[in-house]
């Protein structure tokens, strides 16, 4: 029997692999529709982007480390996140003073059920990020810079959420140029709760042996991907230069430097990142 068992668990790790990918394909399939809809149909796309993207991230963390680890992991963000976002509607702290729209669906205290998906699907990409850019140094220094990594995230996403009515806030100045909805008390918060969640996270989320992870090819995808569609977006396609610029400088900060460090690691000699 395990014997068997061995044999069995590399056609289970592979097809966990595939799965992960299908559904990455079909959440950039998503993304790549939401300027071709408009309405209803765009409220339902939004919804289904982040629940297809959550469904990557936890595909990737259950190969990676075991559906124990995943669901401790996706938990805590859920939770926290949740919290984060009832406090904030509730009393106006941390981010300032705002409420959501119906469009993203049912509630739960306010904060719809979507939002702590959409924070768990950025959250774990960024600490990966993270982890590869401080080699494993201190666990402060992971945490700052899975912070910047997830924050900066938003500078894309708030603009273009509250342009579409998913919420708003009652006092959005003073702001970003090019972001006059969104108030820079917002993204004080972000990354004040960026910080301490990735801080929770690296404690949570199993550490590779080494310098590296070797199996945040996934996630790596995903977020510059994530990083390029934004800019490209902002600037071409959402009349949003202002916030392709600042977004791409801000999240570019993290993603240029991780991108380089992923093709120095593909390079012949070099180590290679896994498949997943």
């Amino acid at each position: 029997m395990p014997a068997l068992e061995t044999a069995r668990r590399p056609d289970r790790n592979l097809a966990g692999v595939r799965l992960a990918w299908t559904l990455l394909a079909a959440a950039v399939a998503c993304q790549i529709a939401y300027p071709l809809v408009s309405g209803t149909a765009r409220d339902r796309l939004t919804v289904a982007t982040v629940t297809v993207t959550f469904a990557v991230v936890v595909s990737h963390l259950v190969v990676r480390s075991g559906a124990g680890v995943a669901l401790r992991t996706f938990g805590l963000v859920c939770v926290a996140s949740a919290a984060v976002e009832a406090l904030g509607v509730h009393t106006g702290f941390p981010f300032g003073e705002y409420s959501y729209g119906d469009g993203l669906g049912a509630t739960v205290a306010g904060v719809p059920l979507v939002i702590p998906l959409a924070w768990s699907m950025t959250a774990y990409p960024a600490l990966l990020v993270a982890r590869r850019l401080t080699r494993d140094r201190r666990a402060a220094a992971t945490a700052l810079v899975g912070g910047w990594a997830l924050a900066s995230w938003d500078l894309f996403l708030d603009p273009q959420m509250v342009e579409e009515g998913y919420w708003a806030w009652a006092d959005p100045s003073p702001a970003l140029p090019g972001s006059p909805d969104v108030p820079l008390t917002n993204y004080a918060g972000w990354i004040v709760v960026s910080v301490l969640l990735m801080a929770l996270l690296d404690r949570t989320v199993p550490r590779a042996p080494g310098a590296a992870d070797p199996g945040d090819l996934l996630p790596a995808v995903l977020y510059l991907w994530t990083y390029a569609a934004q800019v490209l977006g902002n600037l071409a396609f959402f009349d949003r230069p202002a916030v392709g610029l600042i977004g791409g400088a801000a999240m570019g900060a993290v993603a240029v430097p991780f991108a380089l460090c992923r093709i120095g690691a593909a390079r012949p000699g070099s180590a290679r990142a896994g498949r997943a």
